[in-house]
């Protein structure tokens, strides 16, 4: 679990400035919204207990004003683990067909594994191809 906050600089190849906020950060979160041309909410895809309070950030972040029309990569991370719940299952328990249907701003979703890079590849293309530097 991410505690704090980090930069990161990633060259795309344009600079791109990633920041991480843990979902612990999540009353600070606020303060970086207008900062943030683009967003990547990454989900714990293997920790059913959390789903919910996933969802619930999630649909928070997407009802800020400043992330209105902020492009939002939504990762299903994890899919590493044996107990990993598929696209199809993180799509249903968080209702994203509502969640996209309901969104201001464009949504994608991606399965991920930080540990063997499953996704990866994907994530980078994402970033390459969205208007401006992601927060």
């Amino acid at each position: 679990p991410q505690v704090g906050t980090n930069l990161t600089d990633l060259r795309l190849p344009r600079k791109v400035t990633v920041r991480e906020l843990g979902g612990c950060m999540g009353p600070i979160w606020p303060s970086y919204y207008s900062e943030c041309s683009a967003l990547l909410f990454v989900v714990d895809a293997s920790n059913p207990a959390q789903v919910s309070s996933s969802c619930i950030q999630l649909l928070s972040v997407l009802s800020a004003a400043p992330l209105a029309s902020v492009p939002v990569l939504v990762l299903f991370n994890k899919i590493d683990l044996p107990c990993y719940m598929s696209l199809v299952e993180m799509k249903s328990l968080f209702r994203m067909q509502d969640i996209v249907s309901c969104a201001t701003q464009p949504i994608t979703m991606l399965e991920t594994s930080a540990r063997d890079g499953t996704g990866l590849a994907d994530v980078l293309q994402w970033l390459r191809t969205t208007p401006k530097e992601p927060c």
